[in-house]
């Protein structure tokens, strides 16, 4: 009777990791370590290499950072998504509500900053993926996950504002413009100000770009409150309002401007 021969050696888990962070692929090289199982193959600074690398290297996991400067993750994924792409495993300093989606959607995420318990889990659960699915490409978890971030952002309607001992809503269709004063802004309705404890680069994120634009670094106007614009001198216009409140547009953010009333300027 014939002697069976032993099983074979199960190859490496191939793994690329994306993370723009040098400490942060350190302490994932020296993890990855111990485990004999785990083979890194490469390492990425930032999304465009993450792309190229993926196409040419072909691991077996993405371990991929959430948050990179230009080319995301998420961009990462969008880019690649017709092709095969292998089980991610998302890094990310996101706070825990917004986990959840990775919860729901990704084969695990680590958020950190994470321990070497917490990566070996990661890992055991890549190693249990891999051995059951391991011709598995993206899979509807992560389609799902890039349909669900491309919703339509929504913006403040209101904003809360204390004056006087009192705290009010005030209806964002109310303001004309706005003023930056140090860590305050000043929103400017009518013939009434208010003073509000936020950066004026916050309080531009929460209003829909459709109606508001940043026309300076420390002014912010509603686009159906302009009535004129005045060429000035250095590529700077004078912005006119209806109720004849006279601001500056610079240069730098003449673009801005053009691109949301859709006219050259």
């Amino acid at each position: 009777m014939e002697k069976r021969d032993a099983a074979a050696p199960v190859a490496p888990i191939r793994v690329l990791v994306v993370d723009d962070e040098p400490l942060a692929r350190e302490k994932i090289r020296g993890m990855a370590a111990d485990d004999p199982q785990i083979r890194i193959i490469g390492e990425c600074s930032n999304g465009a290499e993450a792309i190229e690398a993926i196409q040419a290297l072909q691991p077996d996991l993405l371990l991929l950072d959430v948050q990179m400067p230009e080319v995301g993750g998420f961009a990462v994924l969008e880019a690649l998504r017709d092709e095969s792409l292998p089980p991610v495993i998302f890094i990310t300093a996101y706070d825990h509500y917004a986990v959840r989606a990775f919860e729901v959607h990704a084969l695990d995420y680590l958020l950190k900053p994470f321990d070497r318990e917490r990566f070996k889990a990661a890992m055991e659960r890549a190693k249990k993926q891999l051995r059951h699915d391991p011709d598995n490409g993206i899979d509807a978890r992560i389609l799902a996950l890039l349909e669900q971030i491309k919703e339509p952002q929504r913006y403040s309607e209101r904003l809360v504002v204390k004056t006087g001992g009192r705290v009010f809503f005030l209806n964002t269709d109310e303001i004309d413009w706005i003023e930056a004063e140090g860590n305050y802004v000043s929103i400017h309705t009518g013939a009434k100000g208010y003073l509000l404890r936020e950066t004026i680069g916050g309080l531009e994120s929460q209003l829909d770009p459709h109606e508001f634009v940043r026309i300076h670094r420390s002014a912010i106007v509603r686009l159906d409150r302009i009535k004129e614009l005045q060429p000035w001198s250095h590529g700077e216009y004078h912005i006119i309002l209806n109720d004849g409140t006279q601001l500056t547009l610079s240069r730098s953010y003449r673009d801005k401007l053009q691109a949301a009333l859709g006219n050259s300027l």
